[in-house]
């Protein structure tokens, strides 16, 4: 039997394994319930007044039968529905568009930056992802982005992708290859106004992240943004350039962190993402987007103080 320790999630004591996501803990608790993957479920992990309102079944029991199987619970269907009481504009019609690669770059070891030159300009709000399928590849969902210098033309579309450092498909693109677009999906775009905008990025669910930060710095300038961006190993941090113009802009709250890293550098913090977190508050508004277990966490917290939250879930 692993070793067992005491974890408070929102206001309760539990009993959990070592190792576990707040996510896990309060769902073996049965303190919510996983949302299956649906049309109409996006946001699991909300809370059980959100679950009651989706009509999903009613909280688990003690233990859940393997983490893996709680993450695929987690996971939002795409492209979902809108959070309960919160009004939303309706959903861009679904576009399909055609391009070629015409740049790849390394940006650290784990991400590469792609960008395609698409034959029409791409639909979507900062936020949005996309279906994206390189020709003799599976088809990916991505989230469309601005390199990280914050520039892009009219008709290209920028991505960073995470690759597996033991070969990865990824590794087999090249220039002039075909590329099909089709979207935008999923429902965590930018929203102009509400309280304070808190950004959650884990590895290359930065593309999402910095172009919601980007598109807000400019239609709200005076509105308070707080950013948490994290990494397996820090030698992934590859959004300095991104951030430096954030704080250019006035953001003053960034907190990076890293999971592990021989070379950690003194302002990278130690730890998971969900441990450096702004104290939140039910006015704010969160977008995070990663991994589904760190979405998934972030999606805990937020629920815990009632803030609205919009998860980005990266393949």
């Amino acid at each position: 039997m692993g070793a067992r320790c005491s974890l408070v999630v929102n206001g309760r004591s539990v009993r959990v394994s070592t190792g576990d996501t707040p996510l896990e803990a309060a769902l073996a608790e049965g303190m919510i319930a996983p949302l299956q993957a649906q049309p109409g479920n996006l946001l699991a992990g909300q809370g059980l007044i959100h679950n009651l309102a989706q009509g999903s079944a009613a909280p688990s029991g003690r233990r859940h039968p393997a983490r893996r199987a709680r993450a695929e619970a987690l996971r939002p269907a795409l492209p979902g529905a809108p959070i309960q009481g919160q009004e939303e504009a309706p959903p861009p019609p679904v576009a399909v568009r055609k391009g070629t690669v015409t740049e790849i770059r390394r940006l650290s070891p784990g991400i590469l930056e792609i960008v395609a030159t698409l034959t029409r300009r791409p639909t979507g709000e900062p936020g949005h992802q996309a279906l994206v399928t390189f020709a003799g590849l599976p088809t990916r969902t991505l989230s469309p982005t601005l390199r990280v210098d914050g520039t892009t033309e009219i008709n290209d579309v920028v991505f960073h992708v995470a690759r597996d450092p033991e070969g990865d498909p990824l590794d087999g693109i090249r220039l002039d290859q075909p590329m099909r677009l089709k979207g935008p999906v999923g429902r965590g775009q930018y929203r102009p106004g509400g309280g304070r905008l808190v950004l959650v990025a884990a590895g290359a669910g930065f593309g999402a992240i910095w172009a919601i930060a980007r598109a807000a710095r400019y239609v709200e300038p005076a509105r308070e943004m707080a950013l948490a961006v994290g990494a397996r190993d820090a030698l992934d941090l590859y959004m300095r350039e991104s951030l430096d113009w954030l704080r250019r802009t006035g953001v003053g709250r960034i907190v990076l962190c890293a999971d592990r890293g021989r070379q950690r550098p003194p302002d990278v913090r130690s730890g998971p993402l969900s441990a450096h977190l702004p104290s939140l508050r039910a006015t704010d508004v969160v977008h995070v987007a990663g991994d589904v277990s760190t979405v998934g966490a972030v999606q805990v917290l937020a629920a815990s103080v009632g803030a609205r939250c919009y998860p980005i879930v990266i393949d």
